[in-house]
């Protein structure tokens, strides 16, 4: 994994006529100029605030439905209510490319199209499947007697999640949150099927047409590579360890 990510920082470094040359040797000399024109361009800033928007966006609706959906799913019981589950999961066997159609004449219809909610609603519709499943999972391993005696105390339900089920699954929701932004920041085929305009342009679509652009300067496109790996790169290596410790309660609790 290492190997090919050293290859293209190293790479970046070099000229063109280097890349030709000498493939795999060090820089002679060292060309700083590929990243420092690439960070002084304010189109790639523009795409990494706009990869940033909608990865928050995201992030913030599918925790907050997944969270009251398998809330509702984990501590009530009710009519219907391991159909609609499974109804949910079967989400994740339903691929984005199947809906690609309908989904942009939908967005048409609703005039979201170069609009950030075109992308935003539904990676979150996507994404609730998964993050149900987790939330779940973590909801109903919660003791009974918690919620009983809170009830006592005169707290409704939603006091109950509120005040006392959230802070209490904080490494689920990290985890849940880490997995959205990782997959807001890194798709592709939505914001191309949504943006035309260059404004709302994300970084997959941004390193797309910068290969386009500069297609026989490969130094500069491995530079660019390097640098729209660094933000999810930098975000992932900070929320790691609530990444893993999240997975490792919820394997522990189930």
């Amino acid at each position: 994994m290492a190997v090919p990510l050293l290859y293209a920082v190293l790479s970046g470094f070099k000229s063109t006529d280097q890349l030709s040359r000498n493939p795999i040797g060090l820089p002679d000399p060292w060309v700083t100029s590929n990243y420092t024109g690439i960070l002084g361009s304010g189109s790639f800033w523009q795409l990494v605030g706009s990869s940033a928007l909608i990865a928050i966006g995201t992030t913030v609706l599918v925790v907050a439905a997944s969270a009251l959906a398998a809330f509702s799913f984990a501590r009530f019981a009710f009519r219907g209510r391991e159909f609609l589950f499974t109804l949910f999961t079967m989400g994740l066997m339903f691929p984005f490319a199947v809906a690609a159609l309908p989904l942009f004449l939908l967005l048409r219809s609703l005039g979201l199209l170069d609009n950030p909610l075109g992308v935003i609603l539904p990676q979150a519709a996507f994404g609730l499947p998964m993050t149900i499943i987790i939330l779940r999972g973590f909801f109903r391993e919660i003791p009974g007697e918690l919620e009983e005696a809170a009830t006592l105390d005169g707290c409704s339900p939603f006091g109950f999640f509120w005040r006392i089920l959230l802070p209490m699954a904080r490494p689920a929701l990290g985890t849940v949150s880490v997995l959205a932004v990782i997959a807001s920041w890194n798709n592709f085929l939505l914001p191309l099927l949504v943006f035309t305009d260059s404004t709302w342009w994300t970084i997959p679509i941004g390193v797309q047409q910068f290969q386009g652009q500069y297609s026989a300067e490969y130094a500069k496109v491995f530079a660019y590579l390097v640098l729209a790996m660094v933000p999810a790169l930098a975000f992932y290596s900070v929320a790691e360890r609530q990444l893993v410790g999240g997975l490792a309660a919820g394997a522990t609790k189930g």
